[in-house]
C-alpha cells in the first residue's frame, strides 16, 4: 500500500467521490514524519467540535493526543509517535453542542479485536509477500465469461469447526477448504460477508468495519495467505459485499460525529425497519469515495477476484420492504433511487477501470433492466447477475409431489425465455437452506430415495442449464438440516451414512464433467450456445435439450426426467446422424441410483421427430438427468487433476478412497440395438436400506420387473443424529 500524503488534491478527490482509494490517506498509517516513527490518525468528521485518538497507549484519556483540523475543516490529523502494531484505539468525538465524548472504531481501521470488544487495532497491511504472480497474470487471458465458473459459496464460522467447536483460522482453511474445494472440482469459493461484524447472528450481513477483515478466523495477514493459497490452487475467490446497509452498534457509522452523515438526513431514507439497520446516503460525495475505495482495497490490498453485492434491489428502489407513508417517490414520482443508481454506474465503471479481469455480481431479485449490461450501454455495470426468478421456480417445482409436476412443466422452462437477457449466475445459496426454509434434499418429495434421486437429477439439470454456477456449502452432500451458522456442517453424515457419500462423489463428479465439457460453459450467455430438442413432455414430465461450444461439432444432449418412472423406446430427435455414447448418468449404481442405463453406442435411425431429420430410442431413467455426446465428438478437458490429486477425497481428515469408474461396456451390434429397444417392464426403484439381492441385480439387467408403487416402499428414515447434533437440529 501506497500511503498518500494528505494534500489538497486528494482531499478534492475525496469531496468530490472521486477518490477511489481513499483508504490510503484516511485511517491509520505506519509512516516517519520529521525523521520519526509513528501513526498518523486521519477521520472525517466535520460535524464535531473536537476529536482525539484514545487508547491503552494513553489510558482513554480524551485529553492527551488531540486532532486537529486540515483543509476545509472536515478532516481531523495528528501523528503519534512510538505506536506499535496491535494497538488498540478509537476516536473519541465531542459533538457540536459538548457533552460526553462519543466513541467510535475508525470507519477506515484494518484491524479490529474480536467480539464482543469493539475497539480498532493498529496493523501494517506492507507486510505480506504474495505469491501468485502467475494466477494474476492467467486471469487477463481466461475471460471469465467464456470459462467455467462453479462457485461454492461458504461461511467460514460454519463449514467446518474444531473439536472443542472453535473456529477454524484463516491459515487452517487455506489448508482444508482450498484443499476440499480443489478436489470437489470447484472453480471458486464465495465467502460470505467478512468486514468486521458484532453480531454472528447477521452472518456478516451488518458491518462495522468495513476494512477490517473479522478478527474471528485469524489477522488481514492470514486471510491474504487463505487468497494466495487458493489462487495457488487455481481457485478463484469471490466475497460478499454490503453497501446498502450497516448496523446501527453504537461503534459503528450510524451518527458517527453526532449527526447523520453516513446516512441520509431523510428519515425515511435512512431507517431500514425490514433488517433494523441504517441505509448509505449515496447522495454524498464522501459517502461514494468511501464504498468505492473500499470494494478498490478489497482487490488490491487482498487480491480478490470478485465482488458479490448483496441486496441491490434495497439500493435501486426507495420503497423496497416499505408500507405505504414508509418512502416518498423520486422526482419522477417513481420509485427508484437516482443517486443509487448513478452510485451502482459509478462504482461499476470505476472498478473495471483498475481492475478489467474483476467479477462484480449482483443479487438483485427484480425484474430491473440491464442489470449486467455496461453502463456505456445503459445497463448497470455489473458483469454477472444472480437467476433469482429461475431458483425461485425450480424450487417450488421441485418441492412438488411428481405427480403434479405435469401441470408445472413451465416453472422448468420459463427461465429458458430470458436466459440470455442478462449474465447469470444460477445460485442455491445459503438464503434458501436457512431455518424454515428446509435444505436441499429435505425439498425434494417422496421417500428417502427419491429425495436423493430428486436432488441429483435437479443437480444435473441445473449444471447443463445455461449460465454460471453457485452452490452453498452443504449441498453437495446433502446435508439434512437447515444450515445454522452457530455450529459445523453434518461432515459425520459423509463419513457413516453410504448415500452421502454416494452423494458427494456424485457432486464431484458432476463437477469435474461440468469443468471439462465446452458446451457447459464456453456460450453461457447467447442462443448460440442452447437449442431445444423439446420442451413440451409434460405428460412425462421430461425436457430434452442440447448445449454447444464454440466447435460446430462438439455438443452434448441432455434430458431430464423429473419422475420416479422409467421410460423405454423414448424417442428424442438429435442434431447429427450416426452413433452417441451416454457419458453422464445421475442414476448410476454408484452414485446410489437403480442404474437403468444405456449402455454402448445408440445409434441414430432415418426417423424425422422433434423437427429433425435424425432420431434416438432411448431407456430413461428414472428421477434422472442423462448426457449423450456424439460418438466422432472429441470432448476438449480443460484443466486436468494429476492421479495423485485425484485419488483421495478428503473429509474431516479422513482420506476416502475414489470410487473407481465401472468398464465402459461393449458396443452394441445393430442385431441387439433392435433387440434392446423391445418393449420391457419397467424397474423398480433400488431401495437403499436393503442391500441388492441376486434376483435384483438380474431384475435390473433384464428390465422385467414392474415398478413398484411408491406408497408400497418401504421408507428409510434419514440417519438420526445423536448427541450434540441432536441438539444442534432442536436449535
Amino acid at each position: 500500500m501506497n500511503v498518500s500524503a494528505l494534500s489538497e488534491f486528494d482531499l478534492f478527490l475525496y469531496h468530490q467521490g472521486t477518490n477511489y482509494h481513499a483508504y490510503e490517506m484516511l485511517g491509520a498509517h505506519f509512516l516517519e514524519q520529521d525523521g520519526k516513527q509513528g501513526v498518523r490518525f486521519s477521520v472525517w468528521a466535520p460535524h464535531a467540535k473536537s476529536v482525539s485518538v484514545v487508547g491503552d497507549f494513553n489510558e482513554w484519556d480524551t485529553r492527551t493526543h488531540t486532532m486537529e483540523k486540515i483543509g476545509d475543516g472536515e478532516i481531523w490529523v495528528i501523528f503519534i509517535e512510538g505506536l506499535e502494531e496491535g494497538e488498540v484505539y478509537k476516536y473519541a468525538i465531542e459533538p457540536q453542542w459538548g457533552g460526553p465524548h462519543i466513541m467510535k472504531a475508525d470507519p477506515y481501521g484494518f484491524y479490529a479485536e474480536k467480539k464482543p470488544k469493539t475497539a480498532s487495532r493498529l496493523y501494517n497491511l506492507n507486510k505480506y509477500q504474495w505469491n501468485d504472480a502467475k494466477w494474476q497474470e492467467r486471469k487477463k487471458t481466461h475471460p471469465s465469461y467464456a470459462n467455467p465458473m462453479l462457485t461454492y459459496e461458504v461461511h467460514l464460522g460454519s463449514w467446518r469447526r474444531t473439536l472443542d467447536g472453535e473456529y477454524l483460522s484463516y491459515r487452517e482453511l487455506a489448508d482444508q477448504l482450498v484443499g476440499y474445494a480443489k478436489k470437489m472440482n470447484y472453480t471458486h469459493i464465495e465467502i460470505m460477508p467478512l468486514c468486521e461484524h458484532p453480531f454472528d447472528g447477521s452472518w456478516g450481513y451488518q458491518a462495522t468495519g468495513y476494512y477490517a477483515v473479522t478478527s474471528r478466523y485469524g489477522e488481514p495477514d492470514d486471510f491474504r495467505y487463505f487468497v494466495d493459497t487458493a489462487h495457488k490452487n487455481g481457485i478463484a475467490v469471490i466475497m460478499d459485499w454490503v453497501p446498502g446497509h450497516f448496523c446501527k452498534d453504537e461503534q459503528g457509522l450510524r451518527h458517527f460525529d453526532g449527526m447523520t452523515l453516513y446516512e441520509s438526513d431523510n428519515e425515511q431514507r435512512a431507517e431500514n425497519w425490514e433488517w433494523g439497520t441504517t441505509n448509505f446516503d449515496y447522495g454524498r460525495t464522501e459517502v461514494q469515495s468511501f464504498l468505492i475505495s473500499n470494494a478498490m482495497f478489497w482487490f488490491e490490498e487482498y487480491h480478490i477476484d470478485g465482488l458479490r453485492i448483496d441486496a441491490v434491489a434495497n439500493m435501486l428502489y426507495l420503497n423496497y420492504g416499505r408500507k405505504d407513508g414508509e418512502w416518498q417517490p423520486n422526482k419522477y414520482g417513481d420509485t427508484g433511487n437516482l443517486e443509487a443508481m448513478d452510485f451502482i454506474k459509478k462504482l461499476n465503471e470505476a472498478i473495471f477501470k483498475f481492475h478489467p479481469n474483476a467479477l462484480m455480481i449482483a443479487e438483485e431479485s427484480t425484474s430491473w433492466p440491464l442489470i449486467s449490461k455496461p453502463v456505456y450501454m445503459g445497463g448497470m455495470g455489473f458483469n454477472y447477475k444472480w437467476n433469482m426468478g429461475w431458483m425461485n421456480d425450480m424450487l417450488s417445482y421441485m418441492s412438488l409431489d411428481p405427480i403434479y409436476r405435469k401441470w408445472n412443466q413451465d416453472k422448468v422452462t420459463f427461465s429458458f425465455m430470458y436466459a440470455f437477457s442478462e449474465n447469470f449466475v444460477l445460485p442455491l445459496s445459503h438464503d434458501e437452506v436457512v431455518h424454515g426454509k428446509c435444505s436441499l434434499v429435505s425439498k425434494m418429495p417422496g421417500d428417502y430415495w427419491q429425495k436423493f434421486a430428486g436432488l441429483r437429477g435437479f443437480f444435473g439439470y441445473w449444471m447443463a442449464h445455461p449460465g454460471k454456477k453457485l452452490l452453498f456449502m452443504g449441498g453437495e452432500f446433502a446435508q439434512f438440516i437447515e444450515w445454522n451458522y452457530d455450529d459445523s456442517l453434518d461432515w459425520h453424515l459423509v463419513e457413516e451414512y453410504p448415500m452421502h457419500t454416494k452423494m458427494l462423489e456424485y457432486s464431484r463428479a458432476l463437477n469435474k464433467f461440468y469443468t471439462e465439457n465446452r458446451p457447459f460453459w464456453e456460450v453461457d450467455f447467447d442462443w448460440n450456445g442452447f437449442e431445444w430438442i423439446d420442451c413440451n413432455d409434460s405428460e412425462n414430465s421430461i425436457i430434452t435439450f442440447v448445449r454447444k461450444s464454440d466447435a460446430p461439432d462438439d455438443f452434448i444432449v441432455v434430458l431430464c426426467n423429473f419422475t420416479p418412472e422409467v421410460r423405454h423406446d423414448y424417442r428424442i430427435g438429435v442434431p447429427k446422424k450416426g452413433a452417441y455414447i451416454e457419458v453422464f448418468n445421475s442414476d448410476a449404481e454408484e452414485f446410489g441410483g437403480s442404474g437403468v442405463k444405456n449402455e454402448g453406442e445408440l445409434y441414430t435411425e432415418d426417423y424425422g421427430w422433434h423437427e429433425r431429420e435424425q432420431s434416438l430410442v432411448i431407456t430413461v431413467p428414472p428421477m434422472a438427468t442423462i448426457y449423450l455426446r456424439h460418438k466422432d465428438a472429441v470432448p476438449f478437458v480443460k484443466r486436468s487433476v494429476s492421479e495423485e490429486e485425484d485419488a483421495v477425497l478428503v473429509v474431516k481428515g479422513v482420506e476416502k478412497k475414489k470410487t473407481k469408474a465401472p468398464k465402459k461396456p461393449a458396443a452394441k451390434s445393430p442385431a441387439a440395438q433392435e433387440e434392446a429397444k423391445q418393449p420391457a417392464a419397467k424397474v423398480a426403484p433400488k431401495k437403499v436400506a436393503a442391500k441388492a439381492s441376486e434376483e435384483k441385480k438380474n431384475a435390473v439387467k433384464a428390465r422385467s420387473r414392474k415398478t413398484e408403487s411408491t406408497k408400497s416402499m418401504k421408507k428409510a428414515e434419514p440417519p438420526k443424529k445423536s448427541g450434540k447434533k441432536k441438539a444442534a437440529a432442536a436449535q
